[in-house]
């Protein structure tokens, strides 16, 4: 079966509000969060309103087969993503055979390197690899899950990303991770509010629950040292991506420097090359790739099985949010937990505000994924229009 047609598209799904009445707002509206810009206090650390998050567009990507079955897949950033699926990838992988995941990675991964594969164009490879692979399962019948090996689990366990953690107890999560206010530049100050922060954290899930927390690249190597000192006490499960991808020598350093506290990052890292460096040089204990920037599916179980040959653990990006993180965690034996970002305001029970039609919510803190083919997403024909390409410059 040959591949007809690779297109970046638009997805309107249609929205209904809630029917149950919210306890209150939830943190993801009300909680600062720190990047690496937020060094300079004219910039908002207001979620939403962060320089560069108006730009985060999902791009949905769509492969046809021959036959006219299609698959989609999802990657972000917008423009310049979709002009890299339409006008660099589409044309290199049409008329190849739909089935031939591994040929399409090396294609994609060799095609992109004068263009910087591990930017916009590692995205656009994500996109376009998990479309391949929803278009692989439905060709074959089957979900993605049992193309990749099969379950080695009933059921993937979760934990909950939120600040509103008494919410998160209450829908039976029992491990968490909680966000990150505050820039290195601060200092001293800066220390104590998140002492604070997860002094408070830790009382409120208990001693016996695992707690994990993420400064999304906010710190350096000087002030993550002296935080971990003061965070030790709570007996983290991991502390997330403190510094930026680039900063691999400060991430050996770090290593060194904080023994005695797992690290995990990956997030934005991007393809097998970057993470397999954390790995040669032990600089990391849990490995996070994302599979909507990373370079898909194909890459992911490229990382995993570098990570696995070290004894290490892969914990996707949003992986209990998304199709494609659940069929990998349920099939990778040491992927042990997912991670579902818990955006949502407290009292609103999931299945409300599940984000992508056919992707099951956790229930009790475990999720299982679909058994429909590919990813079982169910994105009706009507709600797909194709990517208008000049609407960039109106926006």
């Amino acid at each position: 079966m040959k591949l007809k047609q690779i297109r970046a598209v638009s997805v309107a799904i249609p929205r209904e509000p809630p029917t149950t009445e919210r306890w209150r707002e939830g943190w993801n509206t009300l909680a600062p969060r720190a990047l690496p810009i937020n060094k300079y206090p004219e910039f908002s650390r207001e979620f939403g309103q962060m320089p560069g998050s108006k730009t985060q567009v999902d791009v949905w990507v769509q492969a046809t087969a021959e036959d006219g079955t299609t698959g989609l897949g999802i990657c972000s950033f917008g423009e310049p993503v979709a002009a890299i699926v339409d006008y660099v990838f589409a044309p290199l992988l049409e008329g190849r055979d739909a089935l031939a995941t591994e040929l399409h990675n090396d294609l994609m991964w060799r095609a992109s390197q004068p263009v910087g594969a591990t930017g916009h164009a590692a995205v656009a490879q994500s996109g376009v690899d998990l479309a391949l692979w929803d278009l692989k399962g439905k060709l074959l019948d089957q979900p993605v899950y049992r193309l990749i090996g099969g379950p080695v689990r009933d059921a993937v366990k979760c934990y909950a990303t939120s600040d509103d953690l008494d919410w998160s107890l209450e829908l039976g999560f029992e491990a968490f991770k909680v966000s990150n206010p505050i820039h290195y530049d601060q200092g001293l100050e800066g220390i104590a509010a998140l002492e604070e922060k997860l002094g408070a954290a830790r009382k409120t899930v208990g001693d016996t629950a695992e707690l994990a927390f993420n400064p999304v690249m906010g710190f350096n190597v000087d002030f993550t040292v002296r935080l971990a000192e003061r965070l030790r006490q709570f007996d983290l499960r991991w502390l997330e991506e403190p510094l930026p991808p680039w900063d691999l020598e400060g991430q050996i350093a770090l290593r060194e420097r904080v023994p005695y506290m797992p690290l995990a990052t990956g997030e934005h890292h991007h393809g097998r090359h970057a993470h397999r460096q954390l790995v040669e040089h032990r600089a990391v204990d849990v490995l996070q790739p994302d599979m909507k920037w990373c370079g898909g599916l194909t890459e992911a179980l490229k990382i995993y099985t570098i990570a696995e040959a070290a004894g290490l653990q892969v914990v996707p990006h949003f992986g209990a949010n998304t199709p494609w993180g659940q069929h990998f965690s349920i099939a990778m034996p040491e992927a042990p937990i997912a991670e579902f970002w818990l955006g949502s305001d407290p009292g609103v029970p999931l299945d409300e505000v599940a984000p992508l039609p056919g992707v099951p919510v956790p229930e009790g803190g475990a999720v299982t994924p679909s058994e429909a083919p590919g990813w079982g997403l169910e994105i009706r024909d009507e709600w797909i229009t194709p990517w208008d390409h000049t609407a960039v410059a109106r926006r």
